[in-house]
Protein backbone atom coordinates (compact mmCIF):
# COMPACT_ATOMS: atom_id res chain seq x y z
CA UNK A 1 0.00 0.00 0.00
CA UNK A 2 2.45 2.26 1.08
CA UNK A 3 4.64 1.36 -2.44
CA UNK A 4 1.66 2.26 -4.58
CA UNK A 5 1.06 6.20 -2.31
CA UNK A 6 4.77 6.68 -2.92
CA UNK A 7 4.69 6.06 -6.51
CA UNK A 8 1.51 7.93 -7.10
CA UNK A 9 2.91 10.73 -5.35
CA UNK A 10 5.89 10.61 -7.75
CA UNK A 11 3.88 10.73 -10.59
CA UNK A 12 2.49 13.86 -9.71
CA UNK A 13 4.86 15.82 -8.27
CA UNK A 14 7.85 14.42 -10.74
CA UNK A 15 8.12 13.62 -14.25
CA UNK A 16 5.91 14.36 -17.19
CA UNK A 17 2.18 15.91 -16.37
CA UNK A 18 0.37 14.65 -19.10
CA UNK A 19 -3.02 13.70 -17.33
CA UNK A 20 -5.05 17.17 -17.29
CA UNK A 21 -5.79 16.20 -13.28
CA UNK A 22 -1.85 16.20 -12.49
CA UNK A 23 -1.48 19.26 -14.69
CA UNK A 24 -4.62 21.36 -12.52
CA UNK A 25 -3.14 19.99 -9.24
CA UNK A 26 0.27 21.06 -10.18
CA UNK A 27 -1.03 24.50 -11.46
CA UNK A 28 -3.07 24.85 -8.72
CA UNK A 29 0.23 24.52 -6.63
CA UNK A 30 2.21 26.79 -9.02
CA UNK A 31 -0.91 29.33 -8.57
CA UNK A 32 -0.47 29.36 -4.73
CA UNK A 33 2.94 30.43 -5.28
CA UNK A 34 2.31 33.09 -7.99
CA UNK A 35 -0.65 34.37 -5.66
CA UNK A 36 1.91 34.55 -2.87
CA UNK A 37 3.91 36.78 -4.66
CA UNK A 38 1.59 38.37 -6.25
CA UNK A 39 -0.23 39.21 -3.11
CA UNK A 40 2.52 40.18 -0.94
CA UNK A 41 3.80 42.76 -3.79
CA UNK A 42 0.05 44.24 -3.13
CA UNK A 43 0.10 44.58 0.53
CA UNK A 44 4.12 45.70 0.88
CA UNK A 45 3.56 48.07 -2.42
CA UNK A 46 -0.22 49.60 -0.51
CA UNK A 47 0.36 49.25 3.04
CA UNK A 48 4.08 50.25 3.38
CA UNK A 49 4.42 52.07 0.45
CA UNK A 50 1.25 53.84 0.18
CA UNK A 51 0.48 53.13 -3.47
CA UNK A 52 -2.90 52.98 -4.42
CA UNK A 53 -4.24 49.45 -4.16
CA UNK A 54 -4.80 49.34 -7.45
CA UNK A 55 -1.62 50.10 -8.81
CA UNK A 56 -0.68 47.77 -6.52
CA UNK A 57 -2.63 44.67 -7.83
CA UNK A 58 -0.89 45.30 -11.30
CA UNK A 59 2.23 45.34 -10.03
CA UNK A 60 1.67 42.17 -7.54
CA UNK A 61 -0.24 40.99 -10.82
CA UNK A 62 2.83 41.19 -13.33
CA UNK A 63 5.20 39.42 -10.60
CA UNK A 64 3.00 36.57 -9.76
CA UNK A 65 2.48 36.42 -13.70
CA UNK A 66 6.35 35.97 -14.37
CA UNK A 67 6.35 33.68 -11.65
CA UNK A 68 3.38 31.82 -12.85
CA UNK A 69 4.74 31.12 -16.65
CA UNK A 70 8.21 30.44 -15.41
CA UNK A 71 6.84 27.09 -13.38
CA UNK A 72 4.05 26.42 -15.17
CA UNK A 73 6.69 25.91 -18.41
CA UNK A 74 9.14 23.94 -16.41
CA UNK A 75 7.16 21.90 -14.42
CA UNK A 76 2.94 21.57 -14.94
CA UNK A 77 2.95 21.87 -18.60
CA UNK A 78 5.23 19.49 -20.58
CA UNK A 79 3.69 19.39 -23.80
CA UNK A 80 3.62 22.69 -25.95
CA UNK A 81 1.42 23.41 -28.76
CA UNK A 82 3.94 26.23 -29.97
CA UNK A 83 7.78 25.67 -31.10
CA UNK A 84 8.40 29.35 -30.63
CA UNK A 85 8.83 30.26 -26.89
CA UNK A 86 8.12 34.12 -27.67
CA UNK A 87 5.04 33.81 -29.32
CA UNK A 88 4.46 30.74 -26.28
CA UNK A 89 5.31 33.82 -23.59
CA UNK A 90 3.19 36.61 -25.39
CA UNK A 91 0.54 34.70 -25.33
CA UNK A 92 0.72 33.48 -22.03
CA UNK A 93 1.36 37.25 -21.35
CA UNK A 94 -1.51 38.08 -23.40
CA UNK A 95 -4.24 35.76 -21.55
CA UNK A 96 -2.61 37.32 -18.44
CA UNK A 97 -3.38 40.54 -19.44
CA UNK A 98 -7.10 39.48 -19.93
CA UNK A 99 -6.43 38.15 -16.02
CA UNK A 100 -5.47 41.54 -15.16
CA UNK A 101 -8.13 42.88 -16.72
CA UNK A 102 -10.70 40.96 -14.69
CA UNK A 103 -8.31 41.10 -11.63
CA UNK A 104 -8.88 44.43 -11.70
CA UNK A 105 -12.22 44.68 -12.22
CA UNK A 106 -13.93 42.12 -9.46
CA UNK A 107 -11.43 44.24 -6.98
CA UNK A 108 -12.81 47.27 -7.70
CA UNK A 109 -16.34 45.97 -8.25
CA UNK A 110 -15.82 43.86 -4.98
CA UNK A 111 -13.99 47.09 -2.91
CA UNK A 112 -15.90 49.74 -4.29
CA UNK A 113 -19.42 47.91 -5.27
CA UNK A 114 -19.99 45.88 -2.73
CA UNK A 115 -17.81 47.10 0.31
CA UNK A 116 -15.72 44.64 0.88
CA UNK A 117 -12.02 45.43 1.96
CA UNK A 118 -9.46 45.49 -1.02
CA UNK A 119 -7.94 42.13 0.49
CA UNK A 120 -10.77 40.29 0.52
CA UNK A 121 -11.74 41.53 -2.69
CA UNK A 122 -8.89 40.08 -3.79
CA UNK A 123 -9.05 36.55 -2.14
CA UNK A 124 -12.13 36.21 -3.82
CA UNK A 125 -10.91 37.90 -7.32
CA UNK A 126 -8.07 35.39 -7.42
CA UNK A 127 -10.37 32.36 -7.67
CA UNK A 128 -12.36 33.58 -10.61
CA UNK A 129 -8.71 34.58 -12.53
CA UNK A 130 -7.62 30.98 -11.63
CA UNK A 131 -10.11 29.51 -13.48
CA UNK A 132 -9.80 31.83 -16.66
CA UNK A 133 -6.52 31.51 -16.48
CA UNK A 134 -5.76 27.67 -16.17
CA UNK A 135 -8.52 27.14 -18.71
CA UNK A 136 -7.15 29.75 -21.22
CA UNK A 137 -3.53 28.61 -21.22
CA UNK A 138 -4.61 25.16 -21.61
CA UNK A 139 -6.56 25.23 -24.60
CA UNK A 140 -4.37 27.51 -25.94
CA UNK A 141 -0.76 26.78 -25.29
CA UNK A 142 -0.66 23.29 -23.18
CA UNK A 143 -2.14 20.10 -24.48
Amino acid sequence: MFAQNHMAMQRIFFGQASNTWVQLLRYTLVGGIAFAVDFSTLVLLTELMGIHYLVSAAAGFATGLATNYGLSVSWVFNRHRLSSRRLEFALFGTIGLVGLGLNELFIYAFTEWAGIHYIYSKFLTTVLVYLWNFGARKVVLFR
